[in-house]
């Protein structure tokens, strides 16, 4: 075991905040780290450190209010929209995808629903399958990433594609899946998906640094994705120019923090519907997690989860209600976030 794991849990009334800093400090240390580390107790902010550079190039340091891309961590706030939509009756969860989709992506079923969607239990096929053997840094996307911009734009990479199950049959993690919920949003309302996300979620949680940005026309305050722990090279040529419902949403650790005490005091979704959200749908053994509406649930406990992989983005942010405890991590790198994640589980988590 670790020593780092040995340090005092946060819900020990004797631990020390230094001893928690000085793990942090020896994780990040040991890997190289490049982010911020994040933990909140109800009371208010027990740690907030940056890390490493957020552009290498010319040397600009990590601060704790830079954005990072937090890649899969999108599909909480595209759920929590699509279910604000539901709220309003705009949509519904019994709501086809064929009944937005028309003639367009005929291979997904007529049977497929929104709530299946949005629980991972559609069976459609992928089009970032990653269950693949390839690495996270290959080159994986068929068309050029500057042609993916708006959510119609996705389209062509939705296409043609296998069902890889029948409607409601198990559960498969499938990024198609969340893109198609951006789209059947977008066409419903009219408006474009990140307006709604905007709308939605970042204006009712005060998520004031959230937003789709384009990776090619990166504010000074965002932190430029690298593909590895050193060297220059970066995402650019990997991921889309701007995400859609699967990921490619850009945030602050202060904002991820806004999102999970909006969320659970019903500023979001009403409280019936945060109850509904983190009800689990389906087991996922492989990942020791259960799954709700769009988070990841703890294997047996109270915690809820939003997690992101990507070249040049690792994310994790745990937030557990009961305890009153949350945790984020934010890295520029691709494994970045994954040694300071598992320390601060050990050590924050019962």
């Amino acid at each position: 075991m670790h020593a780092s794991s040995r340090v005092p849990r946060t819900g020990d009334s004797s631990v020390s905040v230094d001893a928690i800093g000085d793990s942090v400090d020896r994780i990040a240390a040991e890997t190289g780290f490049s982010g911020v580390v994040r933990i909140d107790r109800d009371h208010g902010v027990v740690l907030a450190k940056a890390y490493g550079l957020a552009h290498r190039g010319h040397a600009v340091a990590n601060s704790v209010d830079t954005q990072f891309g937090i890649a899969s961590g999108t599909k909480g706030l595209t759920a929590l929209t699509v279910v604000s939509l539901v709220e309003q009756g705009t949509l519904g969860l019994a709501m086809t995808a064929r009944s937005v989709l028309g003639a367009d992506l005929p291979m997904v079923g007529d049977d497929v629903t929104v709530e299946q969607l949005l629980a991972h239990r559609s069976g459609i096929g992928d089009y970032y399958d990653e269950s693949a053997d390839h690495e996270i840094t290959d080159y994986v996307l068929t068309v050029p990433p500057h042609e993916l911009v708006d959510s119609e734009d996705y389209l062509r990479v939705l296409d043609g594609h296998e069902a890889q199950s029948g409607p409601g049959e198990r559960f498969a993690y499938c990024n198609s899946g969340y893109v198609l919920l951006a789209l059947i949003a977008e066409r419903t309302t009219g408006t474009p998906f990140a307006e709604l996300v905007r709308h939605c979620v970042c204006l009712p949680a005060g998520m004031e640094d959230t937003a789709f940005l384009r990776s090619d026309e990166l504010p000074g305050c965002a932190a430029v994705g690298y593909l590895a722990a050193d060297g220059l090279r970066t995402n650019a040529f990997h991921l889309p120019v701007r995400g859609s419902g699967d990921g490619g949403v850009y945030s602050t650790a202060g904002d991820i923090h806004s999102m999970w005490s909006a969320f659970f005091a019903g500023r979001i979704v009403s409280k019936d519907w945060v109850a509904e959200m983190v009800r689990p749908r389906s087991q996922a053994p492989s990942e020791s997690k259960r799954y709700g509406l769009g988070f990841w649930l703890d294997e047996s406990g109270d915690a809820v989860m939003l997690e992101g992989f990507d070249a040049g983005v690792s994310f994790r942010t745990v937030h557990d209600p009961v305890a009153g405890v949350t945790h984020t991590v934010l890295s520029n790198t691709s494994l970045g976030a994954w040694p300071m994640a598992r320390h601060l589980a050990e050590i924050l988590m019962p």
